[in-house]
């Protein structure tokens, strides 16, 4: 711990025994779960270092907490979701202040507990509140576009955008904060009432936060839990009180949660599920720029990024250099910790460096080899990435979402071999595209944008800017996220109608002038 940087250092093990149900934050007495990081480890031991404890709580606050946001929304009847427009976007502009404040300690938390180096936790932090804000602006938008009454033959109609009811959100470990938050606020914000459990990795750093959602939102709105998917989500589910399932995980996951439910076709899905996203090489490409687009898209946070580059089609004709160049480049990656900002740092699951050993023994026995040096040296939870050539279809390297420091590499001859993979696969979320000749990438890019939802010309795979849209085919995902996406996931559309007579008009004046109600409105909020 010495060798820590002071202001980075845990000097005691951080007790979080804290949730938060039906606006009272409530202390844990019951079981704790132990919160390791694979950052240090003693140099005689094996295990990670232990960092902290958090709640490992019961079916039975489950159920506390799921009628918290039961009794909350009440049908549509309860303050958060009947609340005016600005007084809800005053109590986001309230938590994001309040948010902004526990910055460093959260910072921290993400170095500690997922290995994300310091300039990324950083990033992640700013992101997230960058995302808030520009959700609030987002919002007001909608809102100012919806203050006008219609009138479409003869019937006078007020269009807006209502909450759904109640959404349990459960987010992944790899963006514990970002990409959580970018379910939970467009639910809260729209007048939804939420039940959040953390991720297994990336639980403490929510911690800090408690008090500012206690403080900024009505009792009931938000309820943060603690514990295992199949003691808290699993009878929340069963429950078929939840209106809205929103995850970033597993297929399998989505899966079996959605099972549980007895009315499935009350269900709303807000998914962002796993991917297989390739990057296809053409013989015309700039090998330079592919090389680095392609180290970044590939091995940015040890490839733990469902945008992640997961697969490497380049033409046969330029291979040999590619994998020089590509092989080489990786060799130079630097290992480190989080606060010396190296581009590869710790595993956060203790046991990810043993399935990415085994990833590689199953395709080296089949015919692959390791390209570069370095490939898979292992020293505690450190891995070097491994580059993979010639990777078959047989090959689990081919077939699994690895996430993590693993690289597939396939040559081609012919363009309609990766195209017919992507047909084949189950997931369709990116793929990247490398070349210069216009005749060449313009029917490809034609077949690639009907395959996947987003295609990066002569870029690596990313989500960003969140302004744009974040979705996929298949298993990749189910509804959009991005800031103007995600508060239409969140809601549904709901109006007012009226023929369009004297009476009804007289009626609708003196309601907007009078504001007895906060629907029928033709204010906004600037």
């Amino acid at each position: 711990m010495n060798s820590v940087p002071k202001k980075f250092q845990i000097n005691s093990v951080i007790h979080n025994n804290e949730y938060l149900i039906n606006g009272k934050i409530s202390k844990w007495s019951g079981n704790k779960a132990n919160v390791y990081s694979t950052l240090l480890c003693d140099t005689d031991e094996k295990e990670p270092l232990l960092i902290g404890t958090s709640p490992e709580m019961s079916t039975e606050s489950a159920m506390e907490a799921l009628n918290a946001a039961s009794s909350s929304y009440d049908s549509g009847m309860g303050k958060w979701p009947r609340m005016k427009v600005y007084e809800r976007i005053n109590c986001m502009s309230a938590f994001v202040q309040k948010m902004i404040l526990k910055r460093e300690e959260i910072v921290k938390l993400l170095m500690w507990e997922i290995g994300k180096n310091l300039n990324d936790s950083k990033k992640e932090f700013d992101r997230t509140i960058e995302y808030i804000n520009d959700t609030i602006e987002e919002y007001k938008r909608i809102d100012r576009k919806c203050a006008t009454i219609q009138n479409q033959s003869g019937v006078r109609a007020l269009i807006r955008r209502g909450p759904l009811g109640v959404v349990l959100c459960l987010g992944p470990y790899n963006y514990p904060l970002n990409e959580t938050f970018a379910l939970l606020i467009p639910a809260i914000i729209m007048g939804n009432t939420t039940i959040f459990k953390p991720a297994k990795h990336g639980v403490l750093l929510i911690a800090p936060l408690l008090e500012a959602f206690k403080e900024s939102f009505p009792p009931g709105v938000v309820n943060i839990i603690f514990g295992r998917g199949r003691v808290i989500a699993s009878p929340i589910m069963k429950s078929g009180k939840v209106d809205v399932l929103s995850l970033i995980g597993h297929s399998s996951s989505a899966i079996a949660l959605q099972d549980l439910h007895p009315q499935k076709n009350r269900l709303r899905l807000v998914l962002g599920l796993e991917a297989k996203n390739p990057a296809i090489i053409l013989k015309d490409a700039d090998l330079d720029l592919t090389v680095n687009e392609c180290l970044s898209g590939s091995l940015s946070f040890n490839g733990q990024r469902c945008t992640a580059i997961k697969i490497i089609y380049v033409h046969e004709d330029i291979k040999d250099e590619f994998l020089y160049k590509f092989s080489k480049k990786v060799d130079e990656l630097e290992l480190g910790m989080p606060w010396d900002n190296t581009f590869l740092t710790p595993l956060p699951e203790p046991s990810k460096p043993q399935y990415i050993s085994d990833l590689i023994d199953d395709a080296t026995s089949l015919g692959a080899k390791i390209i570069n040096k370095k490939g898979g040296i292992k020293y505690k939870n450190f891995v070097f990435p491994a580059v993979l050539y010639p990777v078959s279809k047989n090959m689990r390297v081919f077939k699994e979402e690895q996430f993590g420091p693993v690289v597939p590499v396939v040559s081609y001859n012919d363009v309609s071999k990766p195209l017919d993979d992507m047909c084949d696969s189950n997931y369709g979320q990116q793929a990247s595209i490398f070349g210069k000749n216009v005749d060449t990438l313009g029917p490809i890019i034609d077949s690639l944008v009907n395959l996947v939802c987003r295609v990066n010309l002569n870029s690596a795979c990313q989500r960003g800017p969140d302004k744009y849209p974040f979705t996929g085919r298949k298993d990749s995902a189910v509804s959009t996220l991005s800031v103007h996406d995600a508060l239409r996931s969140f809601s549904i559309r709901t109006f007012v109608a009226s023929n369009d007579n004297e009476l009804n008009k007289s009626i609708l004046r003196e309601m907007i002038d009078s504001k007895k109600s906060n629907f029928i409105r033709t204010d906004y909020y600037l």
